[in-house]
């Protein structure tokens, strides 16, 4: 069962890879590169200090960044623990597959650190902003599935490794979130 699900998945990255054109590698290496998300975040640090002031924006930065350091620490421990291969380190796969960037990565890929990196912030930005700023779910939701689906389309995950990210990140958006509130009501105004 579990190889036929592996085998489903090698087969939908070579479908969704192979979808990919020179004409938009440049757009999918520039939303897979991790700086190029500084004005989105620098934005949401806007709104939090607009909307929660000073204290409760230090406590948002500190927030986000245990959250990131927990989703990509728990990511190396899951590649290396589970140990499956990328795409382009994969033999079955490697050649039959296009890889944009000029180099593959690490040796192993599951889960995406990208996308857990992605949509853990857009989760706990959802949870703040839902009620106070209007279509900030739909935006921080779409940035979090391409900056993930740049991954595959640039050839260095496979689907679950996205999928699997995209979860762990939501489910560690929403409680750091839910702490940043508890954290509001104690220590900030």
């Amino acid at each position: 069962m579990l190889e036929q699900i592996l085998q489903y998945d090698k087969d939908l990255f070579l479908f969704l890879n192979g979808l990919g054109t020179e004409t938009w590698d440049g757009f999918w290496m520039f939303m897979t590169t991790t700086r190029n998300s500084a004005p989105l975040y620098l934005l949401l640090l806007y709104l939090t200090y607009k909307h929660f002031g000073w204290k409760n924006t230090a406590i948002v930065l500190v927030s986000v960044a245990l959250l990131i350091t927990s989703t990509d620490q728990l990511a190396n421990f899951f590649k290396y623990g589970v140990g499956r291969l990328r795409p382009c380190h994969d033999p079955e796969v490697s050649s039959m597959m296009r890889l944009v960037k000029s180099y593959c990565g690490g040796q192993y890929g599951y889960f995406s650190a990208h996308a857990a990196n992605s949509f853990g912030p857009a989760v706990f930005f959802i949870v703040l902003f839902h009620q106070k700023v209007k279509y900030i779910s739909w935006v921080l939701l779409l940035w979090a599935c391409i900056v993930a689906y740049s991954r595959i389309y640039i050839g260095v995950h496979y689907p679950l490794d996205v999928i699997t990210g995209a979860f762990i990140g939501s489910l560690f958006g929403w409680l750091f979130a839910k702490l940043a509130i508890f954290a509001f009501q104690k220590i900030g105004t």
